[in-house]
């Protein structure tokens, strides 16, 4: 018999939930513990030619929809979202494994992301140009498309709204395909849009085999645009299936966050923000600090602080109100991290904090928990400073010159986010210049706020999510001359 969580997961086409029907399963896993939670339902083929289907009468219908009926739908997802918001977090914490906390804040800044939407699906202006007397010449912004999206599994909650909010104020239609992994926290904001009033050919959601999904919908003549957060290899091979049709693309790929710290910032503060944001989501993160430079009149103390602080966390599950890092998310995790740490020690880098991956609340190899992990003069030879780690993996270098801190900044292909602590202000001004990134914060770590477009250059991608920018990137742009 169907579990309360596995009765509740499913494909959601054309308004309808499916499940069963001699559909292939995938099965959601505890990482707290390792243990199943419950079968979900893989989308067939005939599965996603109905989505396509439905999606392409969702876009005739919701494009023609008056911006206030959209900004109702949105607001009122919103509403939903908060009060289910501790159902959103639970099943955040069971299925992808972070702290309640941070799950709950999640939550919160998906509803936050709503609201902003909702704002601006009644702003999407256009323009008048000057023309002589009696003609006319505007500028109008009308919806792309279909969209086809494809999230993550670290930001369960607010990457399926991130996709999702712009596309539906726009005026689009999508179809939807969040991680298998963290499939009941997509079920359940899907759940939100559909009791808020979203017809249901408007938004879909499916599961499958990715490369499978992805090569069909993206063939498809229905599909006018695509949205991706993942990983840079994935991203770049999407985009190749995506030109075949001229799709707009909008690609939040991975990232390697550089941290530049000045021997003039508050060491203390700067310490205790860098240590809590580093292990944040058990340091699954696209935009975490993760190359930590800094400058070397103060690197003993940084690094003796920061390896200080990181061995006093607690880990857990993220169940217990008591846990400060929860586990990482799936069993490829640990052993990416762990092959990473080794290698960075075999090449000379000193482990001042964890290094090891340690037994959940089951004991044994309980989860799939990884200690916090600190290195200290990390050599550029260490794979792990030209891979993402995507883990609780801290490396620590010295530099000597402004120049120097910005090279090691830029040296890599990736440029989502970059962080800079000093007290200086024209020494912000230019690292706001130099530093290649599509988000840069200065004396603080947050990057992510609804009226601000969140997204990257170079390998990282390109486009912007949030903000206004993130609904101009689900519309076309006409001009229209009249005589």
């Amino acid at each position: 018999m169907a579990t309360a969580y596995e009765a509740r997961l499913g494909l959601y086409i054309g308004g309808e939930w499916l499940a069963g029907a001699g559909r292939d399963t995938h099965d959601v896993l505890n990482p707290a513990s390792g243990a199943g939670q419950g079968g979900l339902p893989l989308a067939t083929p005939d599965d996603l030619d109905r989505a396509l289907e439905a999606t392409q009468r969702g876009f005739a219908k919701w494009s023609k929809t008056a911006p206030e009926q959209r900004a109702a739908v949105l607001n009122k997802t919103a509403a939903l979202i908060r009060e289910r918001a501790d159902l959103l977090a639970r099943l955040a914490t069971l299925e992808e494994g972070k702290i309640q906390a941070e799950a709950k804040g999640e939550v919160m800044a998906a509803a936050a992301l709503l609201d902003f939407h909702a704002g601006e699906a009644v702003r999407i202006y256009g323009r008048v140009l000057p023309r002589p007397s009696g003609t006319r010449s505007l500028v109008l912004h009308q919806p792309v498309g279909p969209v086809a999206a494809f999230c993550a599994w670290n930001f369960p909650v607010m990457n399926v709204v991130r996709k999702i909010a712009p596309a539906v104020a726009a005026g689009c239609s999508i179809i939807i395909k969040p991680s298998e992994e963290t499939a009941g926290c997509a079920v359940e904001v899907l759940r939100c849009f559909q009791d808020a009033g979203l017809p249901g050919d408007v938004a879909q959601c499916v599961f499958g085999v990715p490369d499978m999904v992805s090569r069909q919908l993206l063939a498809s003549p229905v599909t006018k645009k695509l949205s991706f957060t993942g990983s840079v290899p994935v991203g770049k091979h999407l985009m190749k299936l995506a030109a075949d049709t001229m799709m707009r693309t909008t690609m939040e790929l991975g990232g390697h966050g550089p941290v530049l710290v000045f021997d003039d910032c508050d060491l203390d503060k700067t310490l205790d923000v860098l240590v809590t944001h580093k292990f944040r989501n058990a340091g699954q993160v696209c935009v975490a600090p993760t190359r930590f430079t800094v400058q070397e009149g103060i690197y003993d103390r940084f690094v003796a602080g920061f390896a200080e602080r990181t061995r006093a966390l607690k880990i857990g599950d993220g169940m217990d109100a008591a846990s400060q890092m929860g586990p990482m998310a799936n069993p490829r995790r640990p052993e990416a991290i762990a092959a990473l740490v080794e290698d960075a020690r075999a090449e000379g880098a000193k482990v001042l904090a964890g290094g090891e991956r340690i037994g959940g609340a089951g004991g044994g190899n309980a989860g799939f928990f990884f200690q916090p992990t600190v290195l200290a003069d990390v050599p550029l030879s260490a794979k792990a400073m030209h891979e993402e780690p995507f883990g609780p993996l801290a490396m620590i270098r010295p530099f000597g010159t402004f120049d120097e801190a910005v090279a090691e900044a830029n040296r890599l292909p990736f440029g989502l986010a970059a962080y800079c602590f000093t007290e200086s202000g024209r020494r912000q001004n230019m690292l706001g210049d130099a530093i290649e990134a599509g988000m840069v914060a200065i004396n603080t770590v947050r990057l992510s706020w609804p009226d601000s477009p969140f997204g990257g250059i170079k390998d990282s991608g390109h486009g912007s999510e949030d903000g206004p920018e993130g609904i101009m990137a689900h519309m076309i742009t006409k001009a229209v001359h009249i005589s």
